[in-house]
């Protein structure tokens, strides 16, 4: 597990997290928050590489080939994402209409494909731990907008979790094969939460990243702070992941219906 903090060094403009050019942290793909202002452009165009481009806040115009879309989202805690997934050679051009933050990320795909925009309207949500299991303690939504159910064509997944303050996500703990990569924003710059990966603990913290590459993990939100953090997978070649979800076994007993009724009875 590796974690980057680069909140204090961000600048506007495009800021790299993961570059493959000088260190992948395993994860084969590069990972960026694009800050923008008012009047700015950015354009993206890879030889080689996919592009995922998800709207975190702000006001944007986002233009590809022939099609043009005003993206609007003033946060992501009450608004829902525009996310615009387009193959190799196909340029993308952003054009901000207010302070916007953008998330990146690319791999490599050699698969031509149509360009796809997940809109508001388009967004798969699981209400997860609604029905009280836990005590509420792993109330979340989780948020999808494409993996391999609805785009095959591509070596990616990507969506967004909201955690509500003092609850966990991905919980209870578990692993998959692929690399993972978890963007955290939180509803207040000093908002906090941990992370636990391959018996590591981290602290979590608005605009830092955490790399997974093996192990069992989970984290959870302080009280107080709500938490969005977008979730990212690259496609391991000949085994990609297909909601893939391998749970610790010692805390396996955590999905029976029953878990928690041992607690504060008598």
């Amino acid at each position: 597990m590796t974690y980057l903090n680069k909140n204090a060094e961000l600048q506007r403009g495009y800021n790299p997290y993961i570059d493959t050019a000088e260190d992948d942290y395993g994860t084969m793909m590069d990972v960026g928050l694009l800050l923008m202002e008012e009047g700015d452009t950015f354009s993206i165009c890879e030889e080689e590489k996919e592009c995922a481009v998800l709207l975190f806040q702000g006001a944007v115009k986002i233009a590809w080939n022939d099609q043009t879309v005003e993206a609007e989202r003033p946060d992501c805690f009450h608004h829902e994402a525009y996310c615009l997934l387009a193959p190799r050679r196909t340029e993308i051009r952003l054009t901000a209409r207010c302070h916007s933050e953008i998330y990146i990320q690319k791999t490599l795909n050699e698969r031509d494909y149509e360009a796809v925009l997940y809109t508001p309207e388009t967004v798969q949500t699981q209400h997860a731990g609604a029905n009280g299991e836990l005590m509420g303690a792993m109330k979340r939504e989780i948020k999808t907008f494409f993996d391999y159910d609805n785009a095959p064509f591509s070596n990616m997944v990507l969506g967004e979790v909201l955690s509500y303050p003092g609850k966990w996500s991905s919980y209870p703990p578990h692993h998959h094969p692929q690399p993972e990569v978890y963007f955290y924003r939180f509803d207040y710059p000093d908002g906090f939460g941990a992370g636990f990966a391959n018996g590591e603990i981290y602290k979590t913290q608005h605009n830092g990243m955490s790399v997974i590459t093996s192990g069992f993990h989970s984290q959870v939100t302080a009280p107080g702070y709500a938490l969005c953090y977008s979730w990212g997978i690259r496609h391991l070649d000949g085994d990609p992941w297909l909601k893939t979800r391998i749970d610790d076994p010692e805390h396996a007993w955590l999905w029976k219906p029953d878990a928690n009724d041992h607690i504060f009875k008598g």
